[in-house]
């Protein structure tokens, strides 16, 4: 039996100093709720060391080091770490990458009553939380994040194969100039909302597995969007997602392809009390002016969190088309 995993993550969001099925959506639903994302990219990465099984440290591994093979057999999770153990007659010859370059490395895993240990804490893809941009009730493809993942070396994380998870607010830290806040979210993989697709640069997608309900709204077209009043869709409590009032203070070419379409700056003094503008985890939250979807938050100013950027909604259906 499967056991109900729920875990304590921090979200998404960028700071500022695949295939899916092609379609043109004219209509949408913003939905506004945090979500669970796990991208794997089948890569297997040392990450700590357990101090009361020094096995693997004074063998020579590092934090850092990637886990390529153990005894020839090619590692793409921390499962095939365990069965690799498993299957050993006592020590092992383990390949790791480490600086872009292969090193070869000789352990005698510790035995214990849960089977041979190296004392390692290993890191298969990356977890976190985002907010769902939209989902197409015809197509059953959702978005979220309006960025990238990015792996431990700043890079796009080429992710192979993904979940996504229900998720909830069960903290907020506040954000102040030079310190970004962030939500902190449960995460319960007991329950498989999708399955993600691809990781781009203009966010996360993926197919549903079981519907978002809301009112489906139309796009805009970059050309519709104007500075001014508008809202975002986010949630920053334990309930549903609530609209607050932002002011989009101006707007770049379509063609910027970081993510950052639209400079909006958080007016609604009821965000601003509990998060003190945009935060981690608030990333993908979708935007709306005059009825319309048109983009989604991206990143936050570090030196002021009541204002951030957007990315155009337009951008993001080109990438998950």
């Amino acid at each position: 039996m499967k056991k109900n995993v729920r875990r304590v993550l921090f979200g998404f969001i960028s700071v500022y100093l695949c295939t899916i099925t092609a379609f043109a959506a004219d209509m949408l639903i913003p939905v506004g709720k945090v979500i669970g994302l796990e991208l794997y990219n089948d890569t297997v990465t040392v990450v700590a060391f357990d101090d009361a099984l020094p096995v693997a440290r004074e063998s020579g591994l590092q934090i850092g080091d990637e886990i390529c093979r153990i005894d020839g057999c090619i590692i793409e999770s921390a499962e095939d770490v365990r069965r690799a153990l498993n299957n050993s007659d006592g020590g092992v010859d383990m390949t790791v990458l480490r600086g872009g370059k292969e090193r070869q490395l000789h352990m005698e895993p510790q035995i214990t009553a849960d089977g041979p240990k190296l004392g390692v804490f290993l890191r298969q893809g990356i977890t976190g939380i985002g907010t769902v941009t939209w989902y197409d009730p015809e197509t059953d493809t959702f978005a979220t994040l309006g960025h990238p993942v990015n792996d431990g070396k700043g890079n796009l994380l080429k992710m192979t194969r993904g979940n996504a998870y229900p998720a909830a607010v069960v903290s907020v830290q506040k954000g102040k100039s030079g310190a970004p806040g962030q939500l902190k979210g449960a995460l319960n993989t007991d329950v498989l909302l999708g399955k993600l697709k691809c990781n781009r640069a203009q966010g996360v997608f993926g197919t549903a597995l079981d519907a978002w309900r809301g009112e489906a709204i139309p796009v805009a077209a970059c050309e519709e969007i104007k500075t001014g009043d508008a809202v975002i869709r986010a949630t920053v409590s334990e309930g549903e997602p609530e609209d607050y009032s932002v002011e989009i203070l101006k707007l770049y070419p379509k063609s910027r392809a970081d993510g950052r379409n639209m400079l909006i700056h958080v007016t609604d003094p009821d965000l601003l009390a509990v998060t003190g503008g945009i935060v981690q985890g608030m990333s993908g939250s979708p935007i709306i002016q005059d009825g319309k979807l048109v983009g989604a938050v991206t990143h936050v100013l570090v030196n002021d969190p009541t204002t951030g950027y957007g990315i155009f909604i337009e951008n993001m259906l080109d990438a998950a088309a």
